[in-house]
């Protein structure tokens, strides 16, 4: 058996007196990362025993409306993406793109 090699992500949330995010940075060594700065962040992983999603959706104070929805849309679609090389299932993923592009239309997000 071929050793396994250990890679790391990093997250870092620095919170005020009221425990909301002011600051987020992450790091992944693999991948060149050190200690970026994000305003948002969503992260989701599988729980196979409870058969359920658990997420993390974090973003800072200062992370604008209008770029929120454009990470929303970006990740939705991001997401379309993934389900696609996932399952293969194409006529959902072709759903799930046309709701995407519905989503950046009422946002006005396509120019």
């Amino acid at each position: 058996m071929a050793d396994l090699h250990n890679s790391e992500i990093t997250l870092r949330v620095s919170l005020d007196e009221n425990r909301v995010p002011e600051k987020l940075s992450w790091s992944a060594q693999d991948g060149g990362i050190d200690n970026e700065e994000a305003k948002a962040m969503l992260l989701s992983v599988w729980d196979s025993k409870n058969q359920e999603s658990l997420k993390i959706d974090l973003w800072t104070k200062d992370m604008p409306v209008d770029e929120m929805k454009t990470f929303f849309h970006q990740t939705l679609v991001s997401m379309s993406d993934t389900f696609m090389r996932a399952t293969q299932d194409e006529k959902m993923t072709a759903t799930m793109k046309d709701f995407c592009d519905y989503f950046a239309e009422k946002l006005e997000l396509k120019k």
